[in-house]
């Protein structure tokens, strides 16, 4: 079980490999991913408690400052965002459907995780980096009062920070699209 997780997006690969080293090297975290991502980034998700987890990313911030793109640390992250971050669909396709995307992996993670804890909402999908353009994408599912909340709140939190490039929220969506999503 993840009991925290950080997030950190290096410019370039060469030194996202670097970074993972030294993230690793730095506190008594462990490697939940470690791969380049459009387009020639490299993205490194950690785990372990909150406090180790923290040291990392501190240090690698600081350390590669001017090859950070974004970072962030998620404490109690909701099972929801663990389960659709490795790829596994929850959502169900019906209700309204929600979807923010931001510049950064790090920042849509975040994002859901907000997201999920503001209204009763479901993940249908989270994508992060890869075919994105290294873009991330959420799409959740519910009654269109709590999607909307929930789009609301985890876009807040990327518009705050700079990394906000789209929201919209679908009363009732066609069939046919259902079908294609």
């Amino acid at each position: 079980m993840y009991n925290s997780i950080g997030v950190i997006e290096i410019k370039n690969v060469p030194k996202g490999v670097e970074a993972a080293d030294a993230a690793l090297k730095s506190a008594g975290i462990e490697m939940v991913s470690s791969h380049p991502s459009c387009p020639g980034k490299y993205e490194i998700i950690l785990t372990g408690s909150i406090s180790n987890v923290t040291a990392a990313i501190n240090h690698v911030n600081q350390r590669f400052d001017g090859y950070v793109v974004d970072s962030s640390v998620m404490g109690r992250i909701d099972q929801q965002v663990i389960t659709a971050l490795f790829g596994a669909h929850t959502g169900v396709k019906k209700g309204s459907l929600g979807l923010i995307e931001t510049f950064s992996a790090a920042t849509i993670i975040k994002a859901a995780d907000i997201a999920v804890k503001t209204a009763k909402i479901d993940i249908y999908d989270l994508r992060v980096s890869r075919g994105l353009g290294g873009k991330g994408v959420v799409m959740i599912t519910g009654d269109v009062g709590d999607v909307t909340a929930a789009v609301e709140a985890g876009a807040e939190y990327a518009k705050q920070i700079g990394q906000l490039s789209s929201t919209s929220v679908i009363a009732s969506p066609h069939q046919n699209l259902w079908e294609q999503l």
